[in-house]
This record gives C-alpha cells, sequence and structure tokens, in this order.
C-alpha cells in the first residue's frame, strides 16, 4: 500500500523529469499566449496540459511519447484557435465570450447579474478589492472573458472608453 517497488519510483523520476522537460520546451517554442487566461479555451487548455502530465507521470500504460504527443496536440489546437481568433472576427465570437457590465454608474444591472449567474456581493468584493470604498464612486464593473471583474473608477476624458467592447443591456 504505502511502497511496491523501486522500479516505480525511479520510472516516475525518469519519466516524470523528460516529461516535464518536454513540456517547458513546447511552451517556450509556442510563445506565453499558450498558457494565458485569457478565455476559457485557455483554461481548458492549461488544465488538460496538468491531467496529461499526471497520466504520464503515474499511468505505466502510457508511454512518455504517447505523453508528448498529447502536450504536442494540446498546444497546437490552442495555437489554431488563437490563430482564428486573432484573424477573424466570426471565428473570435464563436470561441470566446464577450466582457459583460455588471454595474454602470453606481447601479447594478440585475439582469446582467443573473444572466452571468454573479451575486451582487460579488461585485461588491471586486469593488472593495480595487480599493473603493463608495459604489457611486464607480462608473462600471465587467466580468471579463476570464472570468475576473475589472472596475473603472472614474471616466477618461479623452482617448478612447475601455468600454466600448462591453456588452450592455
Amino acid at each position: 500500500m504505502f511502497f511496491d517497488q523501486w522500479e516505480g519510483i525511479l520510472r516516475v523520476l525518469v519519466v516524470g523529469t523528460l516529461a516535464y522537460a518536454a513540456l517547458v520546451v513546447l511552451l517556450r517554442l509556442t510563445g506565453k499566449r499558450t498558457l494565458s487566461k485569457m478565455n476559457a479555451f485557455d483554461f481548458v487548455v492549461t488544465v488538460a496540459l496538468g491531467s496529461t502530465l499526471a497520466t504520464v507521470l503515474l499511468s505505466e500504460s502510457v508511454a512518455l511519447a504517447e505523453g508528448v504527443a498529447a502536450f504536442a496536440l494540446l498546444i497546437g489546437l490552442q495555437m489554431v484557435v488563437a490563430w482564428g481568433s486573432a484573424r477573424s472576427r466570426r471565428f473570435r465570437h464563436l470561441v470566446k465570450a464577450e466582457p459583460r457590465l455588471l454595474l454602470h454608474r453606481g447601479a447594478m444591472l440585475d439582469q446582467a447579474l443573473l444572466d452571468e449567474r454573479v451575486a451582487p456581493e460579488e461585485v461588491l468584493a471586486a469593488i472593495r478589492a480595487s480599493g473603493q470604498a463608495e459604489v457611486a464612486d464607480v462608473t462600471a464593473v465587467i466580468l471579463e472573458t476570464d472570468g475576473s471583474f475589472s472596475v473603472v473608477a472614474a471616466p477618461q476624458e479623452s482617448g478612447r472608453s475601455a468600454l466600448s467592447n462591453v456588452r450592455r443591456e
């Protein structure tokens, strides 16, 4: 139960080191975007890579070459989605969520909160985390595509608004 044999431990050490090295090389070759948290697809790839690494480490039925092929497949598919998203508006809308306005000029947008399954207390927590004390001083709270909240405290007098691509009611 606690120990079977040294061979199993040696396999985990050797295969783990090689799988980790292969994963690091693939991630360095593909750039920073592969492990970003920009959207749900990026998150899924990150979790899938971790799950694949764990499977390669602990399952004797999965060869190292199969694990590296799985890493390459996941990273390659993520790159295809990122490439398509950067080049096609239609594809981007198909695979990515839009940011959503949850609070505007101090007022909670109840329908947006319901649609996004966000409690008003979560919006208040985001406001506090941003250093704001008064809801009335907040121009907007946005649920971003990666699930995080952005709090906009004061409107900009000039330039392009950061709210230009945020879905409103």
